[in-house]
């Protein structure tokens, strides 16, 4: 594993609602990869700085790959309103093009919860990503009382042939398992599901647990 660069870059970029706040951690000047993860729901507080984003990118920069973190329009100093997942989806996009046109290396993507759910729409399309992680996957609803959808869908995925990671808490209220599980029976090979004993939507206490869960996807699927 190669030992990754504290340098961390604040940056803007130019997406469709206008400027979406962003910081990259530097990566290896013989990276292999390139990365984006995005951030849990912004009406229920998710933001780049989210723990589980946090430890998503270390996981990620362990092995030098530079990674990429932005809010989502309306949220932080992003510009533009929240779109109920929809507009969100291009803010993805915006940020898959800017790491290409950065380092011209293939990508990986990875999001927890809302993020999950939103960016996988754009990077399980898109040729230059070539695997996917999920976490905190939200197959069951997130809350009763705002204008999202009352449960995410995941069809899209059945033609998901990318290596695909899914990590969840056993005690995630928003990924009960036999919901991940019937996810997981109608996507392609390849793919994991890991769950995490003692662990809730937010992987509090269970952080460790997380990193180590993707490291070793990695090893196995995308570094070997």
């Amino acid at each position: 594993m190669s030992t990754s660069t504290s340098s961390i870059r604040s940056l803007f970029l130019d997406g469709p609602a206008g400027r979406l706040e962003a910081l990259l951690n530097a990566g290896a000047d013989n990276a292999t990869h390139a990365a984006v993860v995005c951030h849990p729901h912004p009406l229920f507080g998710g933001t780049l700085h989210n723990k589980v984003v946090f430890h998503t990118m270390k996981a990620l920069n362990s092995f030098g790959f530079p990674v990429l973190r932005f809010n989502f329009r309306g949220t932080g100093l992003s510009q533009g309103e929240h779109d109920h997942g929809n507009g969100e989806v291009d803010d993805v996009r915006t940020a898959l093009d800017w790491l290409d046109s950065e380092y011209h290396l293939p990508l990986i993507f990875a999001g927890f919860s809302f993020g999950a759910a939103v960016g996988l729409r754009a990077a399980c399309a898109d040729a230059r990503v070539h695997a996917v992680i999920a976490v905190g996957t939200p197959v069951a609803p997130l809350a009763a009382d705002t204008e999202e959808p009352p449960v995410y869908t995941f069809d899209f995925m059945r033609d998901c042939t990318k290596p695909k990671l899914f990590v969840s808490g056993a005690r995630d209220q928003f990924g009960p398992r036999a919901k991940l599980e019937a996810l997981l029976a109608s996507v392609p090979e390849p793919k994991k599901l890991v769950v995490i004993e003692g662990a809730d939507h937010f992987f509090e206490g269970r952080l460790r647990e997380l990193r180590e869960a993707i490291e070793s996807w990695m090893k196995e699927q995308v570094i070997s």
